[in-house]
């Protein structure tokens, strides 16, 4: 049996570790946007204090600062020790909890880029500061975050074959797996998972720059 054939027999399980990768890849982003957003809110518009700021910063310089790989280890060997968590957990956790440290400066680079004069005057109106970030500034961020945002899509797709490194069977794992069945063909494997790789990012971006234009406005820069 040749190498394509095998591909043919084994294309499912490709796409089984590509469904496994893609899961993974929406939760980490779901984290990554609430916590980021989160973080991102408490650092513009929470109490200045050291008690609430610096927790917060650190947080963000330790993770950004972590490769990845490591922080994979910390998540899955060093909390197995204390819960009874899952491989596939962990990366999520891991994974995720990056993503909020990268998001919280993107939405916070968005918000900056809000006049402040609208928080002014929604102030001015009458409106709280929950009221005119919720309703003024966050609609107006977000559309500012979405190029940017296109940006962290496109890592995150990627460093979700890391989490290969801690047992979760995701798309690279299937490729180990198949190559090792074969014994060899590691380049037209890896040709086949690059190629789905680029075809859900291209896709992904593609949709993203799509609703970036959706909302674009009349009179600003566009895309």
């Amino acid at each position: 049996m040749n190498i394509y054939e095998v591909l043919i027999r084994d294309f499912p399980f490709l796409l089984k570790g590509l469904g496994v990768a893609l899961v993974l890849l929406a939760a980490l982003l779901v984290i990554g946007f609430v916590l980021g957003l989160a973080i991102c809110l408490i650092q513009m518009y929470g109490p200045r204090t050291r008690l609430v700021q610096w927790p917060l910063k650190a947080y963000e310089r330790v993770f950004r600062g972590i490769p990845i790989i490591i922080m994979l280890f910390i998540f899955y060997y060093g909390l197995s020790g204390v819960f009874d968590i899952t491989s596939f957990a962990a990366a999520i956790l891991a994974l995720g909890f990056r993503s909020a440290a990268y998001q919280s400066q993107i939405f916070r680079s968005a918000f900056q880029s809000v006049p402040s004069g609208q928080m002014v005057a929604a102030r001015a109106m009458g409106m709280s500061r929950a009221k005119a970030i919720r309703y003024i500034l966050f609609p107006q961020a977000l559309r500012h975050a979405i190029g940017p945002w296109t940006n962290e899509f496109s890592s995150e797709i990627k460093e979700t074959s890391l989490a290969y490194v801690i047992g979760v069977v995701e798309l690279t794992r299937q490729a180990h797996y198949i190559i090792s069945n074969t014994q060899g063909n590691v380049l037209t494997v890896f040709a086949v998972v690059a190629l789905l790789y680029f075809i859900i990012n291209k896709t992904g971006n593609s949709l993203l720059y799509g609703f970036e234009r959706k909302l674009a406005i009349p009179g600003f820069e566009k895309r």
